[in-house]
Formats: C-alpha cells, sequence, structure tokens
C-alpha cells in the first residue's frame, strides 16, 4: 500500500530493474513532484508492532530538492508516525516525529550520504529509545515518548527524491 504525507501529486512506486543488487529488481520511488512538503511512504503490509528492528539499504538517485530515504515506524496512518531519513543533499541523518502531519526534528547528526551509491540505514526502537545505524555504524540514540502505539513499517522519501530501496528486513521484538 502506498501514501503521502503532505501536499502534492501521489507517490510513484514501482518495481524497477537493477543489475547491482542481487535479486535483479529493487523498489524505487520514482516520482520528481518538486513539491517542498511531500513525503511518499510504501506501507508494509504484513505487521504492526510498537517495537521493532528495521534495516534496508537505499541508493539516492536524484533530486533537485531532495535526495533522500527513510524507515518511518509506528505508523498509524500517513499524518502520524516517526521517520529516520538519511539526505545526501543536506548530508544529515536525522530523527523526525511527524503528528498531525507535522514534522518535528527529534535529533540529528551532520552525516556524508554520497548519492549514487549504495547504503544500508537501520532503526531500532525499544518503548521510547531510538537506535539509528548508518553503514553498520550506530550514529546515535534518542528518545521519544509522542507515539507509544503500535503502528506499520513504511518506506519514506521526500519531495523529488528519486530513490531504490533493497533488502528491507523488519523484525518485530518483544
Amino acid at each position: 500500500m502506498t501514501a503521502r504525507t503532505g501536499k502534492g501529486a501521489a507517490a510513484e512506486w514501482k518495481v524497477v530493474e537493477d543489475p547491482s543488487v542481487a535479486a535483479g529488481r529493487v523498489l524505487a520511488q520514482t516520482s520528481t513532484d518538486r513539491t517542498d512538503y511531500r513525503f511518499p511512504l510504501a506501507i508494509y503490509q504484513p505487521l504492526t508492532a510498537a517495537n521493532v528492528a528495521v534495516s534496508v539499504r537505499f541508493k539516492a538517485l536524484a533530486g533537485e530538492l531532495d535526495r533522500a530515504a527513510g524507515i518511518a515506524v509506528r505508523l498509524a496512518d500517513p499524518n502520524n508516525y516517526y521517520v529516520v531519513r538519511a539526505n545526501a543533499l543536506e548530508g544529515n541523518i536525522n530523527l523526525y516525529r511527524v503528528i498531525q502531519g507535522n514534522r518535528n526534528l527529534i535529533h540529528g547528526i551532520r552525516h556524508k550520504v554520497p548519492a549514487n551509491e549504495w547504503h544500508t540505514l537501520d532503526l531500532r526502537l525499544m518503548g521510547d529509545r531510538f537506535t539509528v545505524s548508518f553503514d553498520g555504524a550506530e550514529l546515535f540514540t534518542a528518545t521519544d515518548r509522542s507515539l507509544a502505539g503500535s503502528g506499520k513499517v513504511a518506506l519514506w522519501t521526500k519531495a523529488d527524491s528519486v530513490t531504490r530501496f533493497d533488502a528491507m528486513t523488519v523484525q518485530a521484538l518483544p
């Protein structure tokens, strides 16, 4: 299932050929809609959980406003969730809460995110504690109690980001 937070055109999630990955195919968000407050979501349906460990490989290919990839958790609906995202243009990795469609920074760091390369983004959420890793290295932990209930997991992009995703793993935690 796909959805969108914010305004602008609907997301365009497609399975595309990619010879650089083992399976030869990846999920990609291909829309280049330049609406700034636009966050396409590809929602993972098999699981609803409060505590999760999620990992995904991504490659940020294009975008003039943004080149971002993210993991959303505790997604109650397209306007209420947490998201960790890596942005190649801004050179940072940030954790946000989205409540009633409004995105607010919880914690972030400056970190190089080279475009056109595969990277791994990991998010572990237990209770109110978030642990964020990038390319196998733990970057930061943060806490937030705004959204305590169970929710879906989703892949996330921003504005005109054309991003490919591969090898997503989702594990419910006790």
